[in-house]
Order: structure tokens, then sequence, then C-alpha cells
């Protein structure tokens, strides 16, 4: 029997962010991929998701932003999660410096006719400097944000901005967890990851080597390998 699992992406991206997933793990799952492009708050987003979800209970893995809306599924609904994975997220809430280069580039983008911009500016951050001139990788990156829209954009940005603290939460959680970093996540860096790793009781932590931010298209082997072994275990 296969395990049902929601896939939750992150920030101006799709299920593209997934694809490598999907193909790889189709023997041992079945897969709901929310789409988080039409919400303001983490709360909404979440509520989504288990409203939109074709299972009672599933296993919900989300990178970056859709870690924050897993971790609100939790906070949500604790009864219905049955294996939690983050990925390349964190769990305190923004600082305010945070909150000022992100109205920063929601003026970019809102300025501009494309996401080009807005791309150009955060790829560094978003991959391993090995690849940032990776163009089948970055076309993909770029593709996401196209379809996912200023509007959109905008919406999850303002629900990032205004994301509550889950880290009074992450001791109460008691399905079974992973958390994954890339190595060189600059976005969300590895201490972020090791703080909920060790908040969490018996969370597993997987350090993906030579990655970036976009763990799931950066390193898919590594990536594919931890996320069996924790949806079989």
């Amino acid at each position: 029997m296969k395990q049902p699992l929601v896939l939750l992406p992150g920030l101006l991206c799709d299920a593209a962010l997934w694809e490598l997933q999907l193909d790889d793990l189709a023997d041992i799952a079945d897969f709901f991929v929310a789409d988080l492009t039409e919400h303001e708050t983490m709360q909404d987003m979440a509520a989504s998701v288990l409203r939109d979800s074709p299972w009672r209970e599933f296993a919900v893995a989300g990178l970056s932003m859709g870690g924050y809306v897993a971790q609100e599924i939790v906070r949500q609904a604790p009864q219905r999660v049955t294996k939690l994975a983050l990925l390349d997220t964190r769990s305190r809430g923004e600082l305010p410096e945070e909150t000022e280069r992100r109205r920063a580039l929601m003026k970019l983008a809102q300025s501009g006719r494309d996401f080009t911009p807005v791309t150009n500016r955060m790829l560094p951050f978003l991959v391993h400097e090995s690849r940032v001139k990776d163009a089948p990788l970055v076309k993909v990156i770029r593709e996401m944000a196209e379809r996912t829209g200023i509007e959109g954009y905008i919406r999850q940005q303002n629900a990032i901005i205004a994301r509550p603290d889950y880290r009074p939460m992450l001791p109460s959680i008691a399905c079974p967890t992973m958390v994954l970093c890339g190595r060189q996540d600059r976005l969300t860096p590895l201490e972020n990851s090791e703080q909920m790793a060790a908040a969490i009781p018996d969370a597993k932590l997987v350090v993906v080597e030579e990655c970036g931010h976009m763990s799931t298209l950066e390193r898919p082997e590594t990536v594919n390998r931890a996320m069996r072994n924790w949806l079989v275990d």
C-alpha cells in the first residue's frame, strides 16, 4: 500500500520543485502537490491543504515556505499528519531586517513585467555557488516564478512576513520527522535545521553536501534517498 504524501512548494515554486521526487518515489507514494499561491496567511494556506487533501491522514513534506505551512498544518491538525519532513526551512518567526529585504523584493517585482530582476537577485541565495550558471536548473526556477505570478508572489511574501513562531510547538510533534538541509543553504542556514531537529522528539537530521537552498532540484538523488527512508521507516 502506497503512502499518501502531501508536498508543499516554497516561495515562487510549484509542482516542478518536486518533479524529481514525484518520478522516483512513485512506487511507494501517492502524491498531492498543494497550490500555495492563493492565500495571504500561513493559517489559510494550511487550512486549504487540509480541506483539499484527498486523504484524511497523510505524510507531509514542505520546503522553505512549504515547511512553514507544514508546521502550521501540524499545529492545526496534528492527528492528520502521519509523518513530517521539513526541508531547507526554519521554525522561528520573521526578523525586521528580513521583512525589509522582502518588501524591497516585492517592490522590485511590482515595478517590472516579469520576475527576471527578482530571480537574478535571488539566484546566488537559492542554489549552491557551483550551480548559479547551471542553465537547466536556472530555467526550472525562472519558469516556476513566472507561473506563480506577481500577485501570487505578493500574497506568499505577506504570509511569510506574518508567520507565527513555531518553535514552542516543536517539542509536541509526535509523528516521525525528518529535517533536511543543504550544507551551503544561505537562505535558511543549517543551524536552523539543527535547532529544529534538536527540539522535535526523535527527529532525524539529514545534511545534503554541496547543496544550497533548492535541495530537491540540486541534489535529487540524495533527497530522494532520504525521503524514501523517511517514508518506509
